[in-house]
């Protein structure tokens, strides 16, 4: 006699019980039968039913009554273990919630004060405070035993009063000089005028500023998505020379446009060039020239290869331009796409020469900066204090190089 099942209702999925999974599963376990042809008997899709018995397998019937799969007593007590650990680090973390939530109430002050203080309630363990806060216990007992040392007097001597009109004068002659290019000037002004303090520390010149507000503002470096692990500096003078080019833009819309090569050790400008229109290969050509008599005479060519570092600009890149070079005996180098860094001697150049000499003095035409152009270059070359020079100039470290 033939089955027949009757729909009496509108619901489009069956629903089967444990038991029938079961019985459907026992089925497809018989000699002679497969997963399809049951599936085809009973109208079931072949996939549901080979998911029951994958789930009998694993499982028995508790788990195709769920419909999902069943784990085994360890794997039960397992998470059970776990779930008590996280309760007990959610307790440890409410707990060190709390100490800084009180600590934030207590005052703006170095941690160890605050720790101090907190321990002086006795709501907290000290070592959970110390730990909470990242301070040493030790440190702690040693300040619960022992009273609080006398904070030191304001820092003052006798002979500031005589450096400070020095250092307000270079500070308005040179607005833009941070404290240690300002104690290289005073240092040259107290040796020029043979004076009573031979030389002074960057830190008592930094102290007298901070007092007194003549300090500027740090500059913020600028993020790059590029990391840069080689060198541009290079520990002998005519080894390495780099260039580049700028734009300064006059207050009447003229633009001027230069060009200049720097050697990487002792950083002097050895030669540039400016136009009122664009940079063009015969410029660096001329640049090279420039720079190789300045620095080995009237020569045709070097007397030994010097690498020619630049970027890819199209002046340095031209054909004319690298079989010149190539001719008077450079190494040419240029950077890779999107890495200022590896030109970053010639790059940190055009931003020291723009703060502290362009956007300091007055540029109403292009002819006003052409005529300053060759006094703010050689003002750079003697008196600029270098950071990598330890604060000397281009010109002084060259003469101190020479005499040793």
């Amino acid at each position: 006699m033939e089955r027949i099942e009757v729909i009496t209702s509108v619901q489009r999925r069956r629903r089967y019980s444990g038991q029938e999974k079961a019985q459907f599963v026992a089925m497809t376990m018989q000699p002679g039968s497969s997963v399809s042809s049951i599936a085809r008997q009973y109208g079931i899709s072949p996939s549901l039913l080979f998911k029951w018995k994958r789930l009998m397998q694993d499982g028995g019937v508790t788990a195709v009554e769920a419909n999902d799969q069943v784990v085994s007593v360890s794997d039960y007590n397992a998470l059970l273990k776990k779930v008590k650990q996280l309760e007990q680090m959610l307790g440890r973390k409410t707990v060190e919630a709390e100490i800084l939530k009180d600590a934030l109430e207590i005052a703006q002050t170095k941690k160890v004060h605050i720790a101090h203080a907190l321990i002086t309630t006795r709501r907290y363990p000290t070592q959970q405070i110390a730990q909470t806060l990242g301070v040493s216990r030790s440190n702690l007992y040693r300040r619960m035993k022992q009273p609080e040392p006398v904070s030191r007097l304001r820092y003052c001597k006798a002979d500031d009063m005589v450096l400070l009109p020095i250092i307000r004068e270079i500070c308005d002659q040179l607005p833009s000089n941070g404290y240690r290019r300002v104690t290289a000037h005073l240092n040259r002004r107290l040796k020029q005028h043979v004076m009573k303090l031979a030389r002074v520390n960057p830190k008592r010149i930094y102290q007298i500023m901070k007092q007194n507000q003549l300090l500027i503002m740090r500059a913020e470096p600028l993020k790059n998505d590029r990391t840069h692990d080689g060198r541009v500096e290079v520990f002998v003078s005519n080894s390495r020379w780099c260039s580049d080019g700028f734009e300064i833009k006059c207050w009447n819309g003229e633009k001027v446009r230069a060009i200049f090569s720097l050697d990487c050790c002792d950083r002097e400008v050895m030669s540039y060039l400016a136009t009122t229109t664009g940079i063009s290969s015969d410029m660096v050509c001329d640049v090279l020239v420039q720079s190789m008599e300045k620095r080995f005479g009237a020569v045709s060519y070097l007397p030994h290869p010097i690498e020619w570092l630049t970027d890819n600009g199209s002046c340095y890149i031209a054909k004319s331009t690298r079989q010149f070079a190539h001719a008077l005996g450079f190494r040419i180098c240029t950077t890779p796409i999107r890495s200022p860094q590896s030109n970053g001697m010639g790059e940190a150049f055009v931003k020291t020469f723009k703060r502290d000499y362009v956007y300091l003095n007055d540029m109403p035409d292009a002819a006003t900066v052409l005529n300053a152009l060759p006094v703010w270059i050689e003002d750079y070359n003697c008196n600029h204090p270098h950071s990598g020079l330890k604060m000397k100039s281009p010109r002084e470290f060259l003469s101190l190089k020479l005499a040793s």
